[in-house]
């Protein structure tokens, strides 16, 4: 038997579909529904190794978490990591597979991988009694929606009902349901099934006039309210306020355990990936972490962290044009704790060769710590385990840059010198007895009086989190009336709002059967530079999820290819293109 879904959409990018996603999948879970989550294409620098060593988006992670699953590839089929503002790397099936610009893909490589995603959808709606999937940036983006597969594609080949999300805290939110519901076409209006409102603030009993003209606008019901609550944004996408604690920036701290603060400054390096690794520092009890990009914000600071980055050449020369990286140098040369992680790792060395990701050549480091980096086209993804500091800890590895340490002792993987430490470990900090225990050296390289508190566990307080996701969704939305969408759909006669987007031929998911649930059609033929048929067992419909992604990702062609131009960009990227909807 094959389980129910639906697709959480927005009115906008960070309207907070992450975040309802993760708290319907926790409610779930708490019912006793074997729940998954879903994203069939992500675009973020945050992201995640699975146990199998795939690299999927850090939300679908988080997502997991909160439903009490592990982790699969299947979970974010299509990843892309921005590398500039025309450019991404594709990670299929949790494995790199090239660089390509977005007006190549939206050309119709990104349609070609329906099959792909629906494929996975299929293999988790098969094992899971429900799968509550994400859309992307808004449903509404009506320039995209022929190459759709992340919103309305995905709903229309799954049969899924819609729930779309607004933002009622940056104003408009009724004009936003009603506009998105009205630029779609009569066929994906059908799957529209109504609204949830997010971030409110005040007495709902003001708001319900609105709601009720909203209805009568649009025939949709809106399935709940919930209040504004801080300190919920957990593993989004890419904006700086998504952390354990809302916006570090503008968390609450709480008292110190020992007599002094201790302030962390990290640089808001260009291309910032995984800055989620302080998260489990802004969790601990006086510790004020922030994100910086002028040198003399560096001067009270007790711990520098320069954080991992999808461009570790263009973050170095962004260092040194903004003195930074001088300041860097200062910091190491009088003890002053810094800590790089991954691509910040890599700046602290003594020199980088990178023919991969910027084709630079040999770039002199900072020269902090004696370590040489030579980029490699394969990306290391791997889940390691080891000790450091005396402590147990584990951590996650997504990078090209490989390692040649030279000297200081070592950390890690990395090394370390003096107060100046570095690796390409990330998560490592979310181990609670080597946190304390790295917090300690800092406090005293630094002359800060600061104690670490003994009980802070981050395990526990990202499941406090999530249970307060659950509890929100539980409180404050019409939980009979989701499941009833979940289990049997859409609403039959919605109304078609005018005057709506005329139907596109070839619109991906428009060739699905009208059965809830069905199979849907082959997707369209791939397109020249294309390929991603998989095995005879996989029905023509892309790559067979449950097989490996590495042994088929050659067969992905990239156009624009560092063969055929010097940064894999062709001149069609320089035509704009709406990064958001991916």
């Amino acid at each position: 038997m094959r389980g129910g879904g639906l697709l959480v959409a927005g009115t906008t990018s960070d309207a907070g579909k992450s975040v309802v996603t993760a708290g319907i999948c926790r409610w779930l879970v708490r019912r006793g529904v074997k729940v998954a989550p879903f994203k069939a294409q992500n675009m973020s620098l945050n992201s995640f190794v699975t146990r199998e060593g795939a690299e999927i988006g850090r939300a679908q992670a988080m997502q997991a978490q909160a439903a009490r699953v592990e982790p699969t590839a299947l979970m974010n089929p299509v990843l892309l990591k921005p590398g500039s503002d025309r450019s991404s790397q594709v990670v299929l099936m949790g494995k790199p597979v090239g660089e390509m610009s977005a007006r190549g893909y939206h050309g119709g490589r990104q349609e070609a991988l329906l099959g792909t995603v629906t494929d996975c959808l299929e293999e988790l709606r098969s094992t899971y009694d429900a799968v509550i999937c994400e859309g992307a940036g808004s449903p509404a983006e009506i320039n995209l929606r022929r190459t759709d597969i992340v919103n309305m594609g995905i709903a229309r080949a799954a049969r899924f009902p819609v729930l779309v999300v607004g933002d009622i805290d940056r104003g408009g939110v009724f004009a936003s349901f009603f506009g998105t519901t009205a630029l779609l076409s009569a066929e994906d209006q059908s799957l529209v099934a109504g609204y949830l409102v997010n971030k409110f603030r005040g007495d709902v009993s003001l708001l319900e006039p609105g709601l009720d003209m909203l209805y009568g606008l649009t025939g949709r019901r809106t399935y709940g309210v919930l209040p504004y609550a801080h300190g919920l944004g957990i593993d989004e996408e890419d904006g700086l306020r998504v952390s354990l604690r809302g916006a570090v920036r503008e968390s609450v701290v709480a008292p110190p355990h020992g007599e002094d603060l201790l302030r962390v400054a990290v640089c808001a390096v260009p291309l910032m990936s995984n800055f989620t690794d302080v998260d489990a520092l802004a969790a601990e009890p006086g510790v004020v972490v922030r994100f910086v990009d002028r040198a003399e914000e560096l001067a009270d600071a007790d711990l520098v962290i320069v954080p991992g980055t999808r461009g570790t050449v263009k973050a170095l020369a962004w260092l040194r044009e903004r003195g930074l990286a001088e300041a860097l140098v200062r910091r190491a040369a009088v003890g002053r704790p810094v800590l790089g992680i991954c691509g910040g790792f890599q700046v602290l060395g003594e020199r980088i060769e990178d023919e991969v990701e910027s084709r630079a050549g040999v770039v002199d480091g900072l020269g902090v710590l004696p370590v040489r980096i030579r980029f490699d086209r394969d990306k290391t993804l791997a889940r390691p385990v080891g000790s450091a500091l005396g402590e147990p800890v584990e951590g996650y590895e997504i990078h090209h840059g490989v390692a040649d340490v030279r000297g200081g002792e070592p950390f890690l993987d990395g090394c370390r010198v003096g107060a100046v430490w570095g690796t390409h470990w990330h998560g490592s900090l979310e181990s609670d007895a080597f946190r304390r225990r790295f917090l300690v050296e800092v406090a005293r390289a630094a002359g800060r009086r600061f104690v670490p508190a003994p009980d802070t566990s981050f395990g526990v307080l990202r499941e406090e989190q999530l249970d307060r996701l659950g509890d929100l969704v539980e409180e404050h939305a019409d939980t009979d009336a989701l499941w009833g969408l979940i289990e049997g759909g859409a609403p039959a006669g919605l109304p078609f709002v005018p005057p709506g987007a005329p139907s596109v031929p070839g619109d991906v998911g428009a060739g699905a059967p009208e059965s809830r649930g069905a199979a849907p059609d082959p997707a369209p033929q791939s397109p020249e530079g294309l390929e991603i048929a998989g095995s005879a067992g996989s029905r023509g419909r892309g790559l067979d999820c449950a097989g490996s992604a590495a042994s088929r990702s050659e067969k992905l062609e990239i156009a624009g290819s560092a063969e055929a131009t010097p940064h894999g960009l062709g001149q069609e990227a320089e035509q704009h293109v709406d990064q958001e909807a991916l």
